[in-house]
């Protein structure tokens, strides 16, 4: 007779199959983490960075001329490469793009007029290949496409460019629009079944123009109801108009206290995004300064005249308002008739 094979016993058995799987899973967990699904891990959501630098060539040529430790434009470009490519290598759907906003025009130094819709989300072949100059010390060919293409564009900008007119002033308002119509499209390019949360960084060199003060706050405003973070980083005097734009969008800002660490404060306050920013303990709120701009001289006010039917703002009365053309009704003190005095008959 022949003797059957004695079976294990089934404890021993579901034992077994429950260390597997739970090796199997930690070995998916710890050694290739990019093998869990993006419901688990939540990195299917989008996450777009949009850097504004101010190119202002009459304040970066005046930090030239100053101490050798001073921040040069160069490196400030440095810097957000760095922060850009370190934006990129957080997680593989995080996006990028780079604004110069200089005094007569705002343009994108990255992605550039060569780089497609499919470079961006990563999907582009021979494109983006032909955008790469090559990887020669082992970095990763997009990163070095993409500093590349910055170079080149801000070498372009900055040796075209021609300062005989007389506007000085940055652009600043224009590259935010920019910026905010570039977040819409890239919102309208994206699956059906992702999210995407987008902030603005903008690093701001010279002074703030009254001229744009109604611009931007309809910029700020336009940011606000599309859910965009403003971020600010200010290197020189403290600009109201961005301390307003944080304030109102929820962003943080930050004024640069010690030039050559530009970069420190870049990837400590401004890397991480909004969700891990509440686990950080980053600088506090300021003091925001909400003096308007009147619209008569552009001047900012404390107190002043505003219009009851389109709420414009004057820093002198006036009783016709010059935006929309409303007549005031001014009620005038009773002005007293003077009596007349009877005149005396000569006796």
């Amino acid at each position: 007779m022949k003797r059957r094979k004695s079976s294990p016993p089934e404890d021993t058995a579901t034992e077994e199959s429950t260390r597997d799987r739970v090796s199997m899973a930690a070995r998916r967990l710890l050694l290739r983490p990019w093998m869990v699904s993006p419901a688990e891990m939540h990195d299917d959501d989008l996450s777009l960075l949009v850097v504004i630098i101010d190119t202002n060539p009459i304040w970066w040529g005046k930090k030239a001329l100053g101490e050798a430790e001073q921040l040069t434009l160069s490196k400030c470009i440095d810097a957000v490469m760095v922060l850009g490519n370190s934006h990129l290598l957080m997680n593989r759907n995080n996006r990028l793009a780079v604004i110069a906003s200089h005094t007569q025009e705002s343009r994108f130094l990255y992605p550039g007029k060569g780089w497609t819709a499919a470079d961006l989300f990563g999907d582009g072949g021979s494109s983006m290949e032909s955008n790469c100059s090559g990887s020669k010390d082992g970095k990763y060919e997009l990163l070095t496409a993409i500093n590349d293409a910055i170079a080149e564009e801000i070498k372009d900008l900055m040796t075209k460019s021609d300062m005989r007119g007389q506007q000085t002033e940055t652009l600043l308002v224009g590259s935010l629009a920019k910026a905010l119509c570039y977040i819409n499209r890239m919102s309208k390019d994206i699956k059906g079944n992702q999210e995407m949360k987008s902030r603005i960084l903008v690093i701001k060199a010279a002074e703030d123009s009254a001229l744009q003060y109604m611009n931007f706050m309809n910029v700020i405003f336009a940011a606000q109801k599309q859910s965009v973070l403003i971020d600010a980083c200010v290197l020189d005097s403290d600009s109201g108009l961005l301390q307003q734009a944080c304030d109102i969008t929820g962003g943080i800002y930050l004024k640069v206290l010690h030039m050559p660490s530009l970069l420190q404060y870049l990837l400590w306050v401004f890397l991480p995004d909004q969700e891990q920013r509440s686990q950080l303990v980053l600088p506090p709120p300021i003091h925001v300064d909400y003096r308007a701009a009147c619209f008569c001289h552009r001047n900012l006010i404390e107190i002043g005249y505003v219009c009851s039917v389109c709420l414009s703002i004057f820093c002198n009365f006036s009783p016709i308002c010059s935006t929309c053309e409303t007549a005031f009704k001014i009620s005038l003190p009773p002005v007293m008739k003077a009596k007349k005095k009877k005149l005396k008959v000569a006796a």
